[in-house]
Formats: C-alpha cells, sequence, structure tokens
C-alpha cells in the first residue's frame, strides 16, 4: 500500500500547473483529464478532508521526481503514476460531480485544442 502521507508535501498548485504544462504533449488526455479530475474535486467545497488527503498524496506521487518508476521513459515512466492516480480517482469518485467534470473538460480542451470523447468516456466510467 502506498503510504500518501509520504508525497503531501511534493504537491502545491503551482507544482501541478508547472509539470502539466511541461509534459501534457507527452502525457496524454487520459492522464492529464484524471489529474484535473483529483484537482477540481480538491478545490471543491463539498469534498470532505479524507478525500482531500488521497488527492494531495496521489498529486503529490505525480508530482514527485522520485517514485516506483522513473519518469524518463514517456511511456513505461508515468504507468505508475496512472495507476496512483486511478487508484485515487477510484477512491474519490462519489466526489466528482458534474461541476468538476465541466471544469475539467473545459481545460482538457484548453490544453490539447480537441477533447477525445472516447478518453473521457473510459474516464468517466471508472466513476
Amino acid at each position: 500500500m502506498i503510504d500518501f502521507n509520504r508525497y503531501r508535501k511534493q504537491f502545491s498548485k503551482e507544482k501541478l500547473a508547472e509539470k502539466i504544462n511541461k509534459t501534457f504533449g507527452k502525457l496524454g488526455q487520459k492522464m492529464i483529464y484524471t489529474v484535473l479530475l483529483l484537482y477540481y474535486a480538491y478545490g471543491h467545497d463539498n469534498t470532505p478532508s479524507w478525500a482531500k488527503n488521497i488527492i494531495i498524496g496521489a498529486l503529490g506521487y505525480f508530482l514527485s521526481p522520485i517514485d516506483a518508476i522513473p519518469d524518463l521513459s514517456p511511456f513505461l515512466g508515468y504507468t505508475d503514476d496512472l495507476g496512483i492516480l486511478s487508484f485515487g480517482l477510484v477512491a474519490i469518485a462519489c466526489y466528482i460531480n458534474d461541476e468538476v467534470r465541466v471544469k475539467a473538460e473545459g481545460k482538457l480542451l484548453k490544453f490539447f485544442g480537441k477533447v477525445d470523447a472516447d478518453v473521457i468516456s473510459a474516464v468517466n466510467k471508472t466513476l
């Protein structure tokens, strides 16, 4: 089991924005959409503190330069990150409401210019 508290200090809004802006082309829409769902759920007033702790841990792991598989390889290096992010998303799924989805999809559209509806649907089906 991952100790999410270990990664809390890695999380900040600034670090998250920087990593997304630097790597969104490499990461793909599925991972970025998952990150954005977690981020917007974190900022939502109805998300309780226990869920926010999971979000911070998952996003902190994503931001951490040291994790189970180093992020040097554009494909293999992010598989563990996607697994942790997906686990965090499923754990707090009941706090992903329509408002959170709309904000995440809007930001995804700004990043990529076009959103793959199949990617959005696949992530949303896990919730």
